[in-house]
């Protein structure tokens, strides 16, 4: 027999976890209690609720206990998280994978009987930031609407100083919000995360730096 799946919560990762699902063909329940969130994906399935998911009544009755897997994509709402999990296992739901915010969040979701707990952004971002660091032909890249990181070649001006002063300089500069994030020895293939090394770097040592947008490109060092 196939698998069922549900899928609370239609953020952004909610959204595509249950639009590959359908495409894949699976059976799947979809609900959020955010009406225009529905809207959005109701022509693509006649599965999808409105409701209140920390209440057990609406979860049965919209189907959620005969599913095998539930996926718990509620956003910054902590609490919602939780009464859902809480509800579903209530209802009889076996395989539950929920979504965290943060690791203190995971920790609870977990003890409280998650099958499994994932961190999208948080893996998400890895996953770009590794691409960044691996690829030489990227020099900046946008993380988000607002951010940016930017690999940059230690220059005669910084030469001397360790990463940690630089970070302690970036921290001391009121005019912009930046943190370096990684450094690499220009002999070297590995770039390290200790920015509290008080090494000194040398010319054509690269660092990472972290900020907004338009404090990355007006940086000057």
């Amino acid at each position: 027999m196939a698998e069922s799946y549900g899928v609370i919560g239609l953020g952004k990762f909610g959204f595509h976890i249950a639009t590959e699902l359908l495409k894949q063909g699976k059976k799947v329940i979809i609900a959020d209690k955010n009406e225009a969130a529905v809207r959005e994906i109701a022509d693509l399935s006649n599965s999808v609720f409105i409701l209140d998911s920390s209440d057990i009544l609406a979860l049965k009755e919209a189907g959620f206990s005969n599913l095998d897997f539930v996926i718990i994509s509620i956003g910054e709402n902590i609490e919602s998280s939780i009464l859902t999990l809480m509800a579903l296992k209530e209802i009889g739901v076996k395989n539950i994978i929920a979504k965290a915010i943060t690791p203190t969040h995971g920790k609870i979701l977990s003890k409280l009987g998650a099958s499994k707990v994932i961190y999208p952004e948080r893996e998400a971002a890895q996953h770009l930031l590794a691409n960044f660091i691996t690829n030489p032909e990227i020099e900046t890249m946008h993380i988000s609407h607002s951010l940016k990181i930017a690999k940059i070649k230690i220059t005669r001006s910084l030469v001397g100083k360790s990463p940690k002063d630089i970070a302690q300089s970036l921290q001391n500069n009121q005019e912009y919000n930046i943190k370096i994030i990684a450094f690499k020895r220009s002999n070297q293939m590995e770039w390290s995360f200790d920015t509290a090394k008080e090494t000194p770097l040398f010319e054509n040592d690269r660092i990472i730096l972290l900020g907004q947008s338009n404090q990355i490109d007006n940086f000057k060092y």
